[in-house]
């Protein structure tokens, strides 16, 4: 089937715009796509006529349109287990005072889909339809870790382990250790590897077929983490995990825990 060309272009126009460039020039757009002026100028006006991105008039810079706001919406509010978690969420953010995620994984990346914030909030970097690295957080190691070797392999194959902070795994023989350790505990940490002054446990979800389709995180200062506060966090979010995950038909839960060895509700 073959590739509209238009269509392509106006959407990596689209991809251009980020938290480092949330405003561009069309010299800029025109010359990071490899485009001639007219060609960006024409696509630019269709999007800016379907409100996909607007400009200012006063510098002439280009931005997303509040559209996109609006289609990423309907598709979050569309997404099953984002409605399904989102009580828990809540009922586990207001009871610890701490900022709670809900993150699914997209390829190589994990993608925050649903984050409610407590008292004590402390992150930054999280946000809803942003991504994060799966080898420097909580979430993204759970959600690696129970990937079969030949899924493992096609994942890591070629990954870039850059460094978030200067805890971050940095290498793949390392990380498969922490993920072998996630497999055993059922269970993940980030010691501050994403963000400086941030500690994070994260837990799988299970979905009817027995497999991992999201994680649940909790983050809160590091300045705060005891064994205790360490111990209580993962009785939670496995309590809360496994609420979650029955909504999604993984029934055997209350029946018998799963075993250490495939990440189970401890």
């Amino acid at each position: 089937m073959p590739i509209i060309q238009s269509v392509k272009r106006a959407l990596n126009i689209l991809d251009l715009f980020d938290d480092f460039n949330k405003e561009l020039k069309i010299t800029e757009i025109s010359t990071r796509l490899g485009l001639n002026k007219s060609t960006a100028h024409s696509l630019l006006k269709t999007l800016k006529e379907q409100d996909y991105i607007k400009q200012d008039l006063e510098t002439g810079k280009y931005s997303l349109g509040l559209k996109l706001v609006e289609r990423g919406n309907f598709v979050l509010n569309s997404m099953d287990l984002r409605i399904i978690a989102k009580d828990s969420l809540v009922e586990l953010s207001h009871k610890t005072g701490n900022t709670t995620h809900l993150v699914i994984l997209d390829e190589k990346t994990g993608v925050y889909i649903d984050k409610v914030e407590g008292p004590n909030k402390t992150i930054v970097f999280s946000r809803i339809g942003r991504s994060v690295p799966i080898h420097s957080s909580a979430v993204g190691k759970v959600l690696v870790a129970y990937k079969s070797q030949q899924e493992l392999d096609s994942l890591l194959e070629q990954y870039d382990f850059f460094p978030q902070t200067g805890k971050t795994i940095k290498d793949k023989m390392k990380y498969l250790e922490e993920l072998a350790q996630v497999e055993r505990c059922g269970y993940a940490i980030d010691n501050e590897e994403n963000e400086e002054g941030v500690y994070c446990i994260a837990v799988p979800i299970y979905d009817h077929s027995f497999s991992v389709v999201a994680a649940l995180s909790m983050s809160f200062p590091i300045s705060s983490v005891t064994a205790e506060v360490k111990s209580q966090t993962v009785q939670m979010l496995k309590e809360t995990a496994s609420t979650i995950s029955e909504k999604l038909g993984y029934r055997s839960i209350k029946k018998h825990f799963l075993n250490n060895k495939t990440g189970g509700f401890l």
